[in-house]
């Protein structure tokens, strides 16, 4: 799990975005290390999130974007009415292992789909949401930047879940997960 971005082993410009992705990929999971699904699902803070619920949030939008930029059905068609089961658990990603399973595969498919691409400037429309501008069209640069963005919006959301729950923060984290691997945290 990267903490930290390593360009020169991307080797270009996707690469690094890719990267950067991973990095934030790796501080949501981070804050789920070493907890139950019942602490996952908890609620400690003001907010009415869990981890759990970020975790599934942030897979399900990861793998919604790049569906969007390749211009395919949605595998997971939400609307106002089933938007909130984005954050719940459902049959088949129920539990912590299932959606990090499912969100392993959203990642490969976005890395797989990235490095097929000639370079970022290619362009897609966005679909009609109350949150897009009309007839938005947007590049694949941008939709990684955003990707980063919400990844690690929802990342500092879920240290503070974390922390809130049992007082461990990210430092801590990264040692226990580096000492379990048997090496030093990257």
């Amino acid at each position: 799990m990267p903490t930290l971005v390593n360009q020169e082993a991307r080797g270009d410009e996707a690469g690094a975005l890719l990267g950067f992705l991973d990095a934030q990929r790796g501080a949501i999971r981070r804050t789920l290390h070493g907890l139950t699904d019942e602490q996952a699902l908890l609620k400690p803070s003001a907010s009415e999130l869990s981890l759990f619920a970020l975790l599934k949030h942030v897979a399900e939008v990861e793998q919604g974007w790049v569906e969007n930029a390749k211009q395919v059905p949605y595998s997971i068609p939400r609307d106002h009415t089933t938007w909130h089961l984005s954050f719940e658990p459902e049959e088949g990603r129920a539990t912590v292992k299932e959606v990090l399973a499912f969100w392993d595969e959203v990642a490969a498919d976005t890395e797989k789909f990235i490095r097929s691409l000639p370079d970022l400037d290619g362009t897609f429309p966005l679909p009609k949401a109350p949150w897009f501008p009309p007839g938005s069209v947007r590049s694949i640069r941008f939709m990684l930047l955003t990707l980063i963005q919400e990844i690690a919006r929802h990342a500092g959301h879920a240290d503070i879940i974390r922390e809130t729950l049992d007082g461990k923060t990210a430092f801590e984290l990264i040692d226990a997960i580096a000492a379990e691997e048997g090496g030093a945290a990257r």
